[in-house]
């Protein structure tokens, strides 16, 4: 059994850039500074009070996140890269809790940042074993004609297929989950599409694999997030208990022998997601109905619906019913994804576990303007990788007090890019002059 930390841990700064289309005209050094001055200047901090990060990226050399925060100034601290499939953002998270949760640091980031190649997600490595050959291999057996799908269509597919076929939803299920976060994306300004679709429109989007089109698979994108977390001691002396969000829990888990079997809905990490989600409610000492607002990781709009079963949003077998009921959504029991979701905000892999504390930061603090969910108590994140890993959290409001944003606007409504004074307030003030003057020469 986890054990919950004695000491909390408060989420006092976030930030993120805006994802965008693998263009390659734009760095992962300029993504990542963005997100992270963005979250101290949130924060009303500069690096200097720093004093531990965790950098989570896929696809990028080692020591990059080190590359990212030396522009801000090389104060000597900690800096950890963490790869962990689509779950790196939350991993890295964790990462910085743990920190500040174990005593050893009070104020820790954590940052993500990608920078990917266009299409289908794929190994980088030819010449050793694949993390995810045994379920490839399952998925390919079980699939007609899976050899000629991409891998992560191909696995999340197959689940999406058997929920349907063991408990009677129907495509038109999965498309309206499409639906409903492109709809949701649509108030976003960070988002990568912002576009409405009807759902015919979604249902007539080319196939990927089998019940699944285009426009309910996530894209590859580029972009950054940030969040500084700290010690109820460093909110309170910096006055900041009235913007800080608790992580009430936080939980990780890893596959268990479920995935191995034929079950399509398991190989997705369906069971990790019911360990962490079961521990975590029992950490924050609530359940699913008290949750009024889930950033949930829908890579795929068949992730999202065996995902609220796992999650215990709906009873087992019938996540079709609460679409069915509009409780997915504005005006229903849960908003689930009002950010977009992966399939519409986009999915730059570091990244989006960053982004979607981000947005429940906002949701929690009141500010998400068109998009804010009604009488937020408690916001649940859910961010998994296949191989596999899952990270469960759930967030709320340290106080019932409400600030307004004081960077100048309003930074859940509007997506800004960063200027010389956003940067000046942010970087250490014991910076490396050189590497200041560099970096802000280009602001």
């Amino acid at each position: 059994m986890v054990k919950k930390p004695t000491n909390k841990v408060y989420v006092i700064g976030v930030g993120m850039s805006k994802f965008i289309k693998p263009r390659g005209q734009v760095d992962y050094p300029e993504f990542g500074l963005e997100a992270a001055v963005k979250a101290l200047n949130d924060a009303k901090l500069s690096y200097d009070e720093i004093e531990f990060a965790a950098c989570g990226f896929c696809y990028g050399d080692s020591t990059s996140g080190q590359r990212v925060l030396y522009q801000l100034g090389m104060t000597q601290i900690p800096v950890i890269n963490v790869n962990n499939n689509c779950s790196t953002g939350s991993t890295a998270l964790l990462q910085a809790r743990n920190a500040v949760a174990s005593g050893m640091v009070d104020c820790a980031m954590a940052l993500g940042f990608e920078r990917m190649q266009r299409g289908s997600l794929k190994s980088n490595w030819s010449d050793r074993t694949p993390p995810l050959d045994h379920v490839h291999s399952l998925a390919i057996t079980n699939s007609e004609n899976g050899a000629k799908a991409p891998r992560a269509p191909l696995i999340f597919g197959e689940a999406g297929n058997e929920y349907m076929r063991r408990y009677g939803a129907t495509e038109d299920h999965l498309a309206k989950i499409a639906e409903k976060n492109h709809r949701h994306s649509s108030k976003n300004p960070y988002s990568q599409f912002r576009d409405i679709y009807t759902l015919d429109q979604i249902k007539q989007s080319p196939t990927i694999y089998g019940p699944l089109t285009k426009l309910q698979c996530c894209p590859t994108s580029d972009g950054a997030g940030c969040s500084i977390v700290a010690s109820e001691e460093f909110v309170l002396k910096h006055g900041l208990l009235d913007q800080a969000v608790e992580i009430c829990a936080q939980v990780m888990a890893t596959d268990s022998p479920k995935m191995l079997s034929m079950d399509p809905i398991e190989w997705v990490g369906t069971d990790m997601t019911r360990r962490a989600a079961n521990t975590a409610y029992e950490q924050a000492g609530i359940t699913a109905n008290d949750v009024q607002v889930v950033e949930l990781h829908d890579c795929f709009s068949a992730n999202e619906l065996v995902t609220y079963d796992a999650l215990g949003l709906t009873p087992k077998g019938q996540a079709h019913k609460l679409i069915d009921a509009g409780d997915n959504t504005y005006g229903g029991k849960y908003v689930v994804n009002p950010s977009g979701g992966l399939i519409s905000k986009g999915h730059p892999l570091g990244a989006t576990g960053l982004a979607q504390c981000t947005e429940l930061t906002w949701q929690l603090r009141r500010w998400a303007g068109d998009r804010q969910v009604d009488n937020v108590k408690y916001a649940l994140q859910h961010n998994v990788g296949l191989g596999g890993a899952v990270v469960v959290t759930i967030y709320k409001k340290a106080t019932n007090n409400f600030t307004q944003p004081h960077v100048g606007y309003n930074p859940a409504v509007e997506a800004r890019s960063i200027n010389k004074q956003d940067f000046a307030k942010a970087a250490a003030k014991k910076t490396n002059q050189a590497e200041y003057l560099q970096v802000e020469a280009k602001l």
